[in-house]
């Protein structure tokens, strides 16, 4: 009699996180002492060793990434009747950061080999209502900065570094988060630093960092609590997410060099099953690579939901790549109809992640790249 049982497969989740022997213990801390809401000495411990660690004067936290990009546009004084540029293929946070303060989102098409915003695009999208550039460091590899900082300094501009997936990576050298006029950063569970929820305003400028620090915390007076002379925002983070965030990041040299380890051992696994493009490394950029993401050539046999699909059947989780800005329906008040974005819709259109997370083991990844190479001969 046949077998008629389907094969079972080893579930691979698409991240799945590494905690610090550290965390426990301040978290532990917290918990003794007592300080578990947003007052505690992890929090500003936390500040100070992340702004030492990407380079920057001063550094804020919030409750999340998404926070962390309103705080930067409230802060830099951005509202109704301004415009700021954001590539079109990127998480809905950052139009809605923009919205967020009345002001409205303009978009750009991204570069055809990194997937970042296109720096020869953007000139044409400036009016005299644009008051910022925001940049996004997609995936862990960082965007092509100087022509941007130029752009911005000919233009009066300021340049908001979304480097929420790109922790510790670098652009010649220098940090994403610190090149730009501010930068922000996330930590969530599946973020190289995590806090599990939470975020980082990062700026060389003083007063854009007592600007944040003011908003985030209600807007209290500085100089008679409960009085209020701004609308301010709870943004908090908590005492308890400060410590596991300062224990990740104290390791966090060790994940970067397993994201680099793992892109390695897929990178040899999978380059010679044809019809996948790799991920990019430019030879200006370090990047962390936080997500491997593929993408399918024109001759693909299948599309990208057929091979996604497949990979399910094995076991193997998959995320797609973002949906471009100009087909969200939320966002169709912004669009221009004369206005295309090809790279963004065709690598929306045939890309994904595969399993990148620091808990990854080489037999895991030559079993997504064996899987890929099946479906893919």
């Amino acid at each position: 009699m046949p077998n008629t049982t389907s094969p079972t497969y080893e579930h691979i989740d698409v991240n799945s996180p590494v905690l610090s022997p550290k965390a426990m213990e301040y978290v532990t801390d917290c918990m003794k002492t007592g300080w578990i809401s947003s007052a505690g000495p992890y929090v500003s411990r936390f500040e100070h060793a992340f702004a030492a660690y990407i380079g920057v004067g001063h550094a804020v936290t919030t409750t999340s990434g998404t926070a962390a990009l309103h705080l930067a546009v409230a802060s830099l004084g951005i509202g109704p009747g301004d415009e700021v540029i954001m590539p079109d293929l990127t998480i809905i946070s950052c139009p809605f950061s923009v919205m967020y303060t009345g002001a409205t989102p303009v978009f750009v098409d991204v570069d055809p080999v990194t997937y970042t915003i296109d720096p020869g695009r953007i000139e044409e999208k400036i009016t005299k209502r644009t008051r910022a550039i925001m940049v996004v460091h997609l995936y862990g590899h960082p965007c092509d900065m100087d022509p941007i900082m130029t752009l911005a300094k000919n233009y009066g501009l300021a340049v908001i570094e979304d480097a929420a997936e790109a922790h510790g990576a670098r652009y010649k050298g220098k940090r994403v988060g610190s090149i730009g006029t501010v930068g922000i950063f996330s930590f969530y569970a599946n973020k190289i630093v995590t806090s599990g929820e939470g975020g980082m305003v990062v700026t060389n400028t003083v007063r854009l960092a007592k600007r944040a620090a003011l908003l985030k915390n209600l807007a209290h007076s500085p100089h008679r609590r409960f009085w209020h002379e701004h609308v301010g925002f709870n943004y908090r983070m908590t005492n308890v997410s400060a410590a596991i965030g300062l224990a990740q990041l104290e390791s966090i040299e060790e994940y970067i060099a397993k994201k680099k380890w793992m892109a390695r051992e897929y990178e040899t696994a999978l380059r010679s099953i044809p019809r996948l493009v790799l991920p990019p490394q430019q030879p200006w950029a370090d990047s962390v690579c936080w997500m491997y993401a593929l993408t399918l050539t024109k001759d693909a046999p299948m599309s990208k939901n057929e091979v996604r699909n497949r990979l399910k059947i094995h076991g193997i989780d998959t995320r797609d790549f973002f949906y471009p800005l100009h087909t969200q329906p939320i966002l169709g008040q912004f669009i221009n109809k004369h206005d295309r974005y090809p790279v963004s819709s065709a690598a929306s259109r045939t890309g994904f992640y595969i399993p990148s997370g620091l808990a990854i083991t080489s037999r895991q990844i030559h079993a997504v790249a064996r899987a890929l190479g099946d479906i893919l001969a």
